[in-house]
């Protein structure tokens, strides 16, 4: 069974995680014991054994410590995104090796690697990709329905807790269509930092906002990075959001430049 790892400030608000007390006390003793991210000569093709094929990400090293705030950049076509969708489970590497909190992903399969993701990941895109028909506390909630399959007054606090703290309280019960973009952003936001992931992937977020909305935005992954001790890869074209990052990481040609 997968075991989320330990985070800064560990909150049992979900009935269906069960860990021993032994790992707890392990993980809360030394929460920098293991790389959040680790990616060992990861290679990616497509089009596998065809005229066409074509390996988009060419040996790919690297560690992503806990609390680490990294921005990825590199032209479009360079393979951020493909990067991205590796790390996040979404798509699996030709070759290589992936470790997300110490958990060789390579010997998981499907089910396996959806539960990994859906309790140690969170994900923020260009687009907020948000339920229209659904309030902004609704949409929050959703990751928690996809696990626990019923809902619970906890996970409705639980929801409403991160809507304050992205300053959204009051428009908890409104629409998502009757909010701003930024607004909506925000509310993705909370929807990614629900589950308490140990890793948040930030894909261009600030994109599509004006410069104060992206500004608020970026400020709040920042604030939850230090409070959570949560690690981020944010995907940026901005060089002044990235200059405020721990670290920067440049994709060009499928491979990571010094």
């Amino acid at each position: 069974m997968h075991r989320p790892c330990g985070l800064h400030g560990w909150i049992r608000w979900w009935r269906f995680v069960d860990e021993t007390s032994s790992e707890v006390a392990r993980h809360r003793a030394d929460p920098l014991a293991s790389a959040v991210v680790q990616l060992d000569d990861v290679r990616k093709s497509f089009n596998r054994g065809t005229p066409i094929e074509t390996e988009v990400l060419h040996g790919i090293d690297l560690v992503l410590p806990r609390g680490q705030f990294c921005a990825v950049m590199g032209p479009s076509g360079s393979g951020k995104s493909t990067l991205l969708n590796i790390v996040g489970l979404l798509d699996r590497p030709t070759s290589g090796r992936l470790c997300i909190c110490g958990e060789d992903t390579t010997v998981l399969d499907d089910q396996a690697l959806t539960r990994l993701r859906g309790l140690s990941i969170g994900f923020v895109f260009q687009y907020h990709h948000l339920i229209s028909a659904f309030t902004a506390i609704e949409n929050v909630m959703m990751p928690m329905l996809g696990h626990a399959h019923f809902p619970d007054p906890q996970m409705r606090e639980r929801a409403a807790a991160l809507l304050a703290d992205v300053e959204l309280a009051p428009w908890a019960d409104t629409p998502v269509t009757q909010l701003s973009g930024g607004q909506q952003q925000r509310v993705a936001l909370a929807r990614a930092l629900v589950m308490n992931p140990a890793l948040l992937l930030a894909d261009e977020p600030t994109g599509n906002l004006d410069s104060r909305s992206a500004d608020a935005v970026f400020a709040l992954l920042r604030r939850f990075n230090r409070e959570q001790h949560m690690s981020v890869l944010f995907v940026t074209h901005n060089a002044l959001l990235a200059d405020r990052c721990d670290r920067t990481i440049r994709v060009v040609d499928g491979v990571i430049g010094a």
